[in-house]
This record gives C-alpha cells, structure tokens and sequence, in this order.
C-alpha cells in the first residue's frame, strides 16, 4: 500500500493506493488498510482509496460495510435530491452539470448528520466534476475575526416547503411521506419549529450552531451550511430574479439567518466563500476510486463537468 499526500491551504488529502489484485471482494484487503485509513481521517479528514476497481454499487456496498458502522439507508430531512440505487447507497445530489455545488457539511443543518460520506466514482466524467474538499479547521481559522465571531451567535435555517406544487421540494419529498403525523414526529424530535400552511405547505426552522467543536479534533471548526442557503449561493442572477419573483424572504423555499434572527450580509458570506476557495483541494477522479470523509473535518462539493459522470455515496 502506497501512500501520497495532496495539499492546498490547510486542506490535505491522503491517496492510498491500494496493492494490485486487492479488489473490492478482498475484503481482508480492506481490513488491512482500514487501521491506516482510520488514523488519517483524524489527522487529514479525507482519503482517497486508489486501485480498488469498483464497478457497481454492490461492490462499493460491499467496500464500505469494511469501514464501520451500519449505512444510513434514508436521507429524509435532507435539502437536495438523490435516488437510491441500493441499500443505503444513493446518487450524489442530483444537480445541473453546468454549474459547481458549493462547499458543505453534509446535513450540517440537522439535528442529526453523518460522521462519515463514502464517495465512489464509478464512471469518470469528460471534464471537471472532482468532489473539491475544504478542511474546516482552516475554513474557520482563515475567517475575518468579526465575520467569525458574528456566526458565533449560530444559524437559523428557514424552510417553506409545498403540498405539491411550487418552487423547491414539496415537504412529501423531503421527509419521504404523505404523513403529517410522521413529518410532525421527525421535527419534534429534531426540535424543529413548524407550522403547516392553509395552503397545504409546511414552514420549518432549525437553529444550529454555527461553529462546533469537532471530536476528532477538539478544535473549532466551522460546520454550517449559511452560504448554501442562502439566494447569494444560485449561480449568476438566479438569486436576485427569484427575490424579485417572490417578494418575500420567508416564502424562499430556504432561507438563513444568524442565530439572533439578524439577516445575513451578502459581504460575510463573500468572505466565507473567499476563505473556503483559498483552502480548497481538487483530485479528479478515477474509475473506481472511493473517498472517505470525516464530514465534521472537512466540507465538500462538486465541480461543474462535461460528459457522462456517475459518483454514488454511502453515509454511516
């Protein structure tokens, strides 16, 4: 087993390449390297498995399971879309080629969120569409003080789903019934705020903190989603002509503010985004590679690409 480094900033990414003829069925192959892998998820946040050769989703499900706890098997909360393609495996976020998805936590604004993405290429797209990698400790640490300090006081994620029919996802979808009694158990147990609409629609709001303090670590770093939330984050004048369109903020399909209910500025989101591109890190992929993330270490996103590209994920 052969081991790389990759940095940029303070982001860093450990390439393991893993010896030939240890497939994804060698499972004692896997065990093998798990020891090391676990070591670097706490000190690098993310590794890139090289060599495996994984084709399908059965043997990336197969890869995984080596790595630890049970797969989550439903993303039900979760802002974006995704099809399952197998028990606890799923399609990254179904979004538009043509346009990058910025740097997140995955679920960073639930009450609950996985420890740990498995993302695996199984087909290489022509051009771009890396999973870029951000490590959270130098997101943060790179912060203007005022601006940090400010995200101190944590986020208010704000959400107005439809019955049906609307802009965004429809509050069925996101939590994967037509039940409301089974979407009312999910938020309270979340300690979500809620109320349904006359109009069949559901508003949800989620405070988060907007700093953590990471257990892998026992540093600070930055685990919110404020900038994605916000209309600032749609490519081009997408986020103004839909302000213009719906004339509210509230009736926004996602809408954030900082804990104390302050609108964020534009200005303080620019600069999380500054800070996050200067520790941004870009591996292209290759077929069958998987990359392990440490999800409170470390953000991710998509590149824009050309051609065909398919990258599933697991979440334990």
């Amino acid at each position: 087993m052969r081991e790389e480094r990759r940095t940029a900033g303070g982001t860093t990414l450990a390439v393991l390449h893993i010896e030939e003829g240890a497939g994804p069925r060698d499972t004692g192959g896997l065990a093998e390297a798990r020891h090391r892998v676990e070591e670097l998820l706490t000190t690098c946040g993310a590794v890139m498995l090289r060599g495996l050769g994984v084709t399908d989703a059965e043997e990336f499900h197969r890869a995984v399971t080596v790595f630890g706890a049970p797969l989550i098997d439903s993303y039900r909360g979760g802002n974006t879309p995704r099809v399952t393609v197998a028990d606890g495996v799923f399609t990254s976020t179904e979004y538009p080629a043509r346009f990058d998805i910025s740097l997140h936590n995955e679920l960073s604004y639930a009450h609950r969120w996985p420890s740990r993405l498995f993302f695996c290429c199984l087909v290489a797209p022509e051009t771009g569409g890396a999973t870029p990698v951000c490590d959270g400790h130098a997101l943060l640490e790179d912060l203007d003080p005022r601006v940090r300090e400010r995200f101190e006081s944590g986020v208010v994620y704000r959400q107005h789903l439809h019955g049906g029919l609307g802009l965004g996802k429809s509050w069925q979808d996101t939590f994967e019934t037509g039940d409301r009694g089974v979407v009312e158990e999910f938020l309270e147990a979340s300690e979500a705020e809620y109320r349904w609409t006359p109009e069949g629609g559901l508003r949800v709001s989620q405070h988060r903190p907007g700093i953590r303090v990471n257990p892998l670590s026992g540093r600070g770093v930055w685990f919110n989603q404020a900038d994605q939330w916000h209309p600032s984050n749609l490519p081009g004048d997408e986020g103004e002509t839909l302000l213009s369109l719906i004339g509210d903020v509230d009736d926004l399909p996602h809408w954030v503010t900082y804990g104390d209910g302050t609108p964020i500025p534009e200005e303080d989101l620019a600069e999380v985004r500054a800070a996050a591109a200067r520790n941004r890190l870009v591996e292209p992929w290759r077929p069958g590679d998987i990359m392990i993330v440490a999800n409170m270490s470390v953000l991710h996103g998509r590149e824009a690409y050309t051609g065909p590209r398919k990258v599933i994920v697991s979440m334990t």
